[in-house]
């Protein structure tokens, strides 16, 4: 319901492929409308995302047929462009980030193989230098309220502006995107004591993670980075308490992309770079390639 029905979704947009002797999903692969800005310019697209296809079929064509298909199906509501994410180089890629870990629970983490003990390091001294306090730190730091819908809108649009792309969010797709849903999307702002005043804003969603062949842990809890407006205070600051609010919800890892101004907080919060790049795709768009800190769209 959250990353497939937001406001203005298209049912006929949800493509799957089942066998037709057990009805069973064997390819899959959605698109969302979405009124994305490139410069100066709003371009309605379809966000397209979520392509899957079973791992025994996959040296038979079955991804460029459904991705022919959704394309079908977005031309017929007159749309002609969309935006992607792939974590393989395809021609041409408009921007190449990378994604960086901050670890969390590092004994769950190293136990699963996800990281390692790094050299010269005990467990105990890996443990202590990835803990985090118990309360988040900024004077009016709290969970967002559907009340507060109208401001993050308004300190979104404002902030997303400077980059070369990003997402027009109305009210209603803050609600829809952005209001904490648990075990899905956490979302907080920082309000002035004193004038009541939105002030700051910080978001990330969460993806677990199946683990195979441990006994002792069965999933990987990562937070992903959504969108963050820091006004009133340093967008390290802000990102401290996403990370300790992340920690006080059961999250392992909080992951983060180098797009916008996420540069400015990673080395001082102690994230480690990951092993894949991202690469951002307009279909059907002709765009200049742009640095990651120029990109303010997060897909998820």
């Amino acid at each position: 319901q959250w990353a497939l029905q937001p406001p203005g979704y298209f049912k006929d947009w949800i493509v799957g492929v089942r066998q037709t002797s057990n009805g069973k999903l064997r390819g899959f692969i959605t698109g969302i409308p979405a009124k994305v800005r490139v410069h100066d310019t709003m371009v309605e697209m379809a966000e397209i995302n979520f392509l899957c296809v079973h791992k025994k079929l996959r040296s038979k064509r079955l991804a460029p047929v459904l991705i022919k298909e959704i394309t079908r199906r977005v031309n017929l509501r007159n749309m002609w462009q969309a935006v992607y994410t792939a974590g393989v180089v395809i021609p041409t890629p408009m921007a190449k980030c990378r994604y960086w870990h901050r670890t969390i629970n590092p004994k769950k983490l190293i136990a699963v193989g996800f990281s390692s003990l790094g050299p010269r390091m005990t467990m105990a001294r890996t443990i202590r230098l990835y803990k985090l306090p118990a309360q988040t730190q900024i004077p009016g730091f709290r969970k967002m309220e559907l009340k507060d819908a109208a401001a993050v809108a308004k300190m979104l649009k404002g902030y997303l502006s400077q980059f070369n792309i990003w997402i027009e969010f109305d009210e209603s797709e803050v609600k829809h995107w952005l209001f904490t849903r648990d075990g899905v999307v956490n979302s907080f702002v920082v309000e002035n004591p004193e004038t009541k005043e939105v002030t700051d804003f910080c978001s990330f969603y969460h993806i677990p993670s199946t683990v195979i062949g441990n006994d002792t842990y069965k999933a990987v809890n990562a937070a992903y980075s959504y969108y963050n407006v820091a006004k009133s205070v340093p967008l390290k600051d802000l990102m401290h308490d996403a990370l300790i609010s992340a920690a006080n919800i059961g999250c392992d890892v909080f992951n983060c992309l180098d797009v916008m101004e996420n540069k400015t907080f990673i080395d001082e919060l102690k994230f480690g770079k990951g092993d894949g790049n991202l690469q951002y795709y307009f279909y059907n768009y002709s765009c200049p390639t742009m640095d990651p800190e120029n990109v303010g769209i997060v897909l998820l």
